[in-house]
């Protein structure tokens, strides 16, 4: 439950039942028909009936919508002592302010590394990248350039009063990683200040002016590209002869300040590869049936106050085999044995998401994360010379 939201502030907390909203049962509607019951509640009030955790009465609950801006900042703590973490869903006007906030929370230049998480960030605000990058680069270092046929070229620099930060850091991508993103993550991998962990990002690397028309409309007209320090293109070709880097550049390596190469070809390619961990049938079932959470709440009524201290402990997880089993969901003794480390992990971030906050229950999940844990490893990567650095990544 975010702080701050007509729902919190309401009295609503994880694990509540919602039986009704303006009068109608939802347990008997469709997907579809749910959403658009939600959608109607944006723009009135919504009333609801609603059934505490181990207590039989419904109460009311009025609720009256409200504009929210999420912070782009929306996880922060620390994954071990010195070593901080950063989430960062989009970038705002305001994000770099954002990131520097929380960083000060955390340490401040007194932190040894930071992990950098654009992972699903689609981008933003172009100033809001410019900042961020130079929260850790050099002044008047180049973050990025801009090139078309009909415009001059330009170059956006790190401002000349700028203080960065200089512990190490980790910036960690995704193809869902776009735009400012990449910026951002180009800027630091050509002047060799972080380690680029994940996967390939998107890719999106246009300068678009849009031209109003008649009736509403309008026409958004590339006019330039945006390009790397090291002179990569950001944007991919979006098929076959369209616009984007071409197959010289994507052929071509491109060096970063040590000398290190990189490929051009679009998006930002990770200096060491990471994947999630996948998901099984068995862990697709788990997740579906809504278990961890159900149990959860169950579990924190019959035991409140729970601390930072707790651990799963065997009995536990043997009370939620039973569990399952009672809703018809019985893994083979190889699949539960399997996957009890996992299973242990999601319980505890769920007991924690309902007790100690969603943010807690992060901390536990990014214990598991593979693509944290190589970005914690590597961490080190930054300050090693460049040929050690590309024949242990085996990167691109």
């Amino acid at each position: 439950m975010l702080p701050g939201t007509p729902a919190q502030k309401s009295g609503l907390s994880a694990g509540d039942e919602i039986l009704t909203v303006n009068g109608i049962p939802l347990a008997r509607l469709e997907v579809d028909q749910l959403i658009q019951v939600l959608s109607e509640t944006r723009q009135r009030q919504a009333h609801l009936d609603v059934r505490k955790p181990g207590n039989s009465r419904v109460l009311q609950f009025t609720l009256t919508p409200e504009e929210l801006q999420a912070p782009s900042v929306d996880r922060a703590f620390l994954l071990k002592p010195g070593i901080g973490y950063l989430r960062v869903t989009s970038f705002d006007a305001e994000t770099g302010a954002q990131i520097k906030a929380a960083i000060d929370k955390l340490g401040g230049s007194a932190l040894h590394g930071l992990v950098l998480d654009l992972r699903d960030n689609p981008g933003g605000v172009l100033d809001a990248a410019l900042q961020t990058a130079a929260l850790f680069l050099k002044p008047e270092t180049k973050v990025l350039s801009v090139r078309g046929r009909s415009i001059q070229a330009s170059d956006a620099n790190v401002p000349k009063g700028s203080v960065p930060y200089t512990f190490e850091l980790a910036v960690l991508l995704n193809g869902k990683s776009a735009s400012a993103s990449e910026i951002v993550a180009g800027a630091l991998q050509d002047h060799d200040r972080a380690v680029i962990v994940g996967e390939a990002s998107f890719g999106k690397g246009l300068v678009q002016n849009v031209y109003p028309l008649s009736g509403g409309a309008g026409l958004a007209l590339t006019t330039a590209f945006y390009y790397t320090p090291s002179g990569r293109s950001i944007q991919k070709p979006l098929a076959e002869g369209q616009i984007g880097a071409d197959d010289a550049e994507a052929k071509k390596d491109f060096r970063t300040d040590s000398g290190r190469a990189v490929r051009g070809g679009g998006g930002i390619r990770p200096d060491f590869e990471a994947l999630p961990e996948p998901m099984n049938r068995f862990r697709m079932v788990l997740e579906a049936s809504g278990a961890f959470t159900q149990f959860a709440t169950e579990y924190v009524h019959q035991h409140p106050g729970i601390t930072a201290d707790f651990e799963v402990a065997p009995a536990l997880l043997d009370q939620f085999q039973l569990y399952l089993s009672a809703r018809n969901i019985r893994p083979a003794v190889t699949e539960w044995s399997s996957e009890r480390d996992w299973i242990a992990n999601r319980l505890k971030a769920g007991i924690f998401d309902q007790t100690l906050g969603v943010e807690r229950g992060d901390e536990v999940e990014a214990q598991r994360d593979p693509v944290i844990l190589t970005a914690l490893d590597k961490l080190g990567a930054t300050l090693r010379p460049a040929e050690t650095m590309r024949a242990s990544s085996g990167s691109y």
